[in-house]
């Protein structure tokens, strides 16, 4: 099942049409936030802020894209490489080697109106941290009370439709996992202490399932938002692995977060039940 965004006509221009916004216009030009940016047509993760950089071109530039995300072309002109997104087709803009303004050695020159951002931090200064293992209840119920964590949302990630229900996700057929949102204090509480807990809150060797809950929007995963988050979670698993579990979480840039229906946010809270699938045991 797949469901793409409604683009406006000056987005269908660019994405659909491969024209090209002015430079110097576009939103993400001289955009300094960090976190993923996405297709805006299809939601799939294309490049992490640590990898944008200023060339004073007009455009965004990326020296390199998140792996697979993007596909290069001949450009109709002959003379240039069109980039686009690998998985709707979607143009995004061209890319040039050889310029030497990083390491990398190359510069993806994207038009804004290509992408959408899903940033890693709130305007008060709070860290977003996105982690999926089973029913998204449980992993909210047992998350939310931790010291410095802000505020916590469930919802949807990682599928490719725009905007999912619950319905739809349910059906398997979306490819979203149930996930929870936790927006903490770093200076109270570390990313580290937050994915520690995720991992004693469920079993990370079951895989698309977690107890009676069988499914791929049940599977777990950790979806990172910085390069940072990105190391601290790969080390983390393989501090497990080390302990002799087999790990079957995956680790996934984010896309959009789809917060759910709001008779799922603070379920047990709501009903006054416990989770069936989520109990604490102690790996760490």
């Amino acid at each position: 099942m797949f469901r793409n965004r409604k683009l406006n006509p000056e987005e269908e221009e660019i994405i659909t049409h491969c024209h090209t916004e002015h430079p110097g216009t576009g939103e993400y030009d001289c955009f300094k936030k960090k976190g993923v940016y996405i297709c805006k047509r299809c939601d799939a993760p294309l490049y992490l802020s640590k990898n944008k950089f200023s060339s004073n071109c007009g455009w965004p530039s990326f020296d390199n894209e998140i792996k697979g995300a993007v596909k290069r072309l001949p450009d109709p002109d002959g003379k240039r490489t069109e980039i686009r997104c690998n998985f709707c087709d979607g143009h995004l803009g061209h890319v040039f080697e050889g310029e030497k303004h990083t390491s990398e050695n190359s510069r993806h020159c994207v038009n804004s109106l290509s992408m959408l951002f899903v940033q890693a931090f709130t305007e008060e200064g709070f860290e977003r941290a996105i982690v999926a293992g089973g029913c998204f209840w449980g992993i909210e119920h047992l998350l939310k009370n931790l010291d410095g964590v802000k505020e916590i949302n469930v919802g949807y990630i990682g599928g490719h439709v725009v905007d999912p229900t619950y319905e739809e996700v349910c059906s398997g057929t979306t490819d979203h996992a149930e996930a929870a949102e936790v927006i903490f204090d770093p200076q109270a509480i570390s990313y580290e202490s937050i994915v520690k807990m995720f991992f004693e809150i469920h079993d990370p060797t079951q895989k698309n399932r977690q107890g009676p809950d069988v499914g791929s929007q049940y599977r777990s995963a950790i979806f990172y938002l910085t390069e940072d988050q990105e190391m601290v979670a790969d080390r983390t698993i393989h501090e497990l692995k080390r302990k002799g579990l087999s790990i079957e979480t995956e680790l996934l840039p984010a896309s959009m977060f789809y917060k759910a229906e709001d008779h799922h946010q603070n379920y047990y809270n709501k009903t006054g039940k416990e989770p069936y699938c989520h109990t604490r045991v102690k790996r760490f």
